[in-house]
């Protein structure tokens, strides 16, 4: 039996992956900073908390992830954990910068100290290139990134990159573009509005208040996204991917169809508050993901539509 370590599986990619690993026959171990006080409430949503083997373990503390490497012993580590939210990087980019990428590099030090014959996927971002002039992002394009988010996440990527080159160890990073579900936290702007579309419907009263709804998104479904995590560690050489749907929406768009799905006209729903903009914020974002279905296998399912309605559904069970 293959045993898994998952760090950041209280998330929603790490909910998932945790289901799919299950699924596919591996002893699933999850980490958070103090696992008695987590309420996991996302692997209870799925109902499989109790297949999970839970550890405490600090990402920045070095010697917190050597215990942890230690004493499961993974076939597998998938580095899912630290600050997840754009725009929250820009009100702590200090702790956003350590969770990322001080917390990369002690689990990419702690399997070189280990010389365990661990695999590790780390959690990249599309964020990472930032403005591309209107072209379609490939495992080529440049890093140009536009947020202290964006800059922790290009900076663990090159960890990951250099332990490749100079240690042997096989460690990948998958260059996600956005995807959703139900599963994300409504601080997140596509959970936060197919939300209140469906409390309006319900009867509420409220107004929605958004930032810019001019930006564009590669928007795919999340339970499809961990296979392509799972995947790249099935690979018989290691290798950084694309992810994404390659079809691009406007945040407008991705409104009215949530807004669509309940039978309401979102512009009598919508307030644009100026406060809600970001200090720099990427327009486009797209993606060319050919490389990943060439070498795993993998192209998405479900475009944003489909994502919309899928998490409207969910919201209204």
């Amino acid at each position: 039996m293959k045993k898994a370590l998952i760090c950041g599986i209280s998330g929603q990619d790490g909910t998932y992956l945790a289901k799919l690993l299950l699924q596919k026959g591996y002893k699933v171990y999850g980490t958070s900073r103090d696992a008695q006080l987590t309420p996991f409430s996302n692997l209870r949503r799925l109902g499989i908390i109790e297949q999970v083997g839970l550890e405490s373990m600090a990402l920045n503390d070095f010697r917190s992830v050597l215990q942890v490497l230690i004493k499961v012993k993974p076939d597998e580590v998938y580095n899912l954990a630290g600050q997840s939210s754009v725009g929250l990087s820009f009100h702590q980019p200090v702790e956003t910068l350590e969770s990322i990428s001080v917390g990369t590099n002690n689990l990419l030090e702690a399997i070189r100290f280990t010389e365990l014959p661990t695999k590790l996927y780390n959690a990249a971002s599309s964020e990472c290139f930032g403005d591309t002039n209107g072209l379609s992002a490939d495992e080529d394009t440049p890093f140009r990134p536009r947020s202290p988010y964006a800059v922790a996440k290009a900076a663990a990527f090159w960890q990951v990159a250099n332990y490749r080159e100079a240690y042997g160890l096989f460690a990948c990073s998958g260059i996600l573009f956005n995807h959703e579900s139900p599963l994300r936290p409504q601080r997140f702007v596509t959970r936060k509005i197919v939300s209140a579309a469906c409390r309006i419907a319900a009867g509420s009263n409220e107004k929605l208040r958004l930032g810019n709804i001019s930006i564009q998104r590669d928007w795919g479904w999340a339970p499809e996204y961990v296979e392509a995590m799972w995947l790249m560690l099935q690979d018989k050489q290691p290798d950084d991917y694309v992810i994404a749907t390659e079809e691009t929406n406007s945040l407008e768009a991705f409104i009215e169809t949530a807004f669509s799905c309940v039978g309401l006209n979102w512009q009598d729903h919508i307030e644009i508050d100026p406060g809600l903009f970001r200090p720099t914020d990427l327009m486009v974002g797209q993606a060319i993901a050919k490389k990943a279905k060439k070498k795993l296998g993998w192209m998405a399912r479900f475009k944003m539509r489909d994502v919309v309605r899928m998490m409207v559904e969910q919201e209204n069970q």
